[in-house]
């Protein structure tokens, strides 16, 4: 049976530039070039993860949102319809 690897690999084509830089950085740390760029890009993508399943509202848009909460308007006429149709559909089958 096929074990599987522990760890994957990532490849990437960049400038000798960014590679000096790249590495220079990673010397200033302490660190090996790969565990720099690995660590940096993690942070990266949690950031990235976060800031978009995260959603930010104003002081007035949370009071907004938690009074519609609390207190929720009464449904549109064509949400009523709606409704009424769907329960008219699911009694029918």
């Amino acid at each position: 049976m096929p074990t599987v690897p522990a760890t994957a690999r990532l490849e990437a084509r960049i400038s000798p530039d960014i590679h000096a830089l790249l590495k220079r950085a990673a010397e200033l740390q302490g660190r090996t070039l790969t565990d720099f760029v690995v660590s940096a890009a993690q942070e990266a993508a949690y950031r990235t993860i976060e800031q978009t399943e995260t959603v930010r509202l104003s002081l007035a848009d949370q009071e907004c949102f938690a009074r519609a909460l609390l207190a929720p308007p009464e449904p549109a006429p064509a949400l009523q319809r709606a409704f009424a149709r769907r329960r008219q559909l699911l009694d029918t089958e």
